[in-house]
């Protein structure tokens, strides 16, 4: 698995008020530093690809259970894709990506999901979306413990890799988050979500920042990110 080339510029792709700070000018293969390199056992990965098509996508909780629901299984981004929030092209930026589903509804005019380069501006926007009425059916979030990712420095910030694949994602409710750390996605400081609890707790050991769950993050917490 690798990334996607950044694109040539950020500045045209987003808002004024979210202006990309890093160059992403020069091709992604520069990123890979073997001191820097995170190798993770990509088990399950079939599975995973499996379910991403079904229509009856099986949700796990973090103690390992698993129930059948009848909600829309992941989708691969591509560079068709902006983030609702703030405009980027979502393959071309790195770090923690996300998708929402809202049975009945059209986020920015288009058909589901909601697609966003950082988990943090989706966490944002969905609770505006509640504000409005809006039902979230599920949310997926990059799962770091299902990726062959990479940390790499980028204008003196340390970055993380960006994974777009339909089996790459995982549902926000089954994973632990690391909000806070050094490690910084496309918009800053964001959430960076791990299925395994383990591999959270290394993250933060090695990168600092807090564990928490889907159900713990704020809108509190969330402004205080994005940084």
């Amino acid at each position: 698995m690798h990334d996607p080339t950044h694109a040539n510029s950020c500045s045209h792709e987003r808002s004024a008020k979210h202006a990309c700070s890093h160059d992403h000018s020069q091709p992604r293969a520069h990123d890979c530093s073997p001191a820097l390199s995170r190798r993770r056992v990509l088990t399950g990965a079939t599975a995973g690809a499996a379910l991403a098509l079904a229509g009856c996508t099986q949700i796990g909780n973090r103690d390992g259970a698993t129930t059948s629901e009848n909600v829309p299984g992941a989708v691969t981004l591509t560079t068709d894709d902006a983030c609702e929030v703030c405009g980027m092209i979502i393959p071309n930026h790195p770090g923690p990506t996300t998708e929402i589903f809202y049975p009945g509804e059209q986020p920015s005019g288009h058909e589901n999901p909601a697609r966003f380069d950082s988990t943090w501006e989706a966490f944002n926007y969905d609770f505006e979306r509640q504000d409005r009425g809006w039902t979230r059916a599920v949310m997926y979030v990059t799962d770091y413990s299902n990726v062959d990712y990479r940390t790499f420095e980028e204008q003196g910030d340390t970055m993380i890799s960006t994974h777009v694949n339909a089996e790459d994602f995982v549902a926000a409710r089954k994973v632990t988050f690391v909000v806070g750390s050094e490690v910084k996605g496309a918009m800053g400081k964001d959430l960076i979500a791990f299925s395994k609890e383990s591999d959270a707790q290394s993250f933060k050991d090695e990168w600092g920042g807090e564990l928490v769950t889907v159900d713990d993050v704020t809108p509190q917490m969330i402004a205080q990110l994005g940084m």
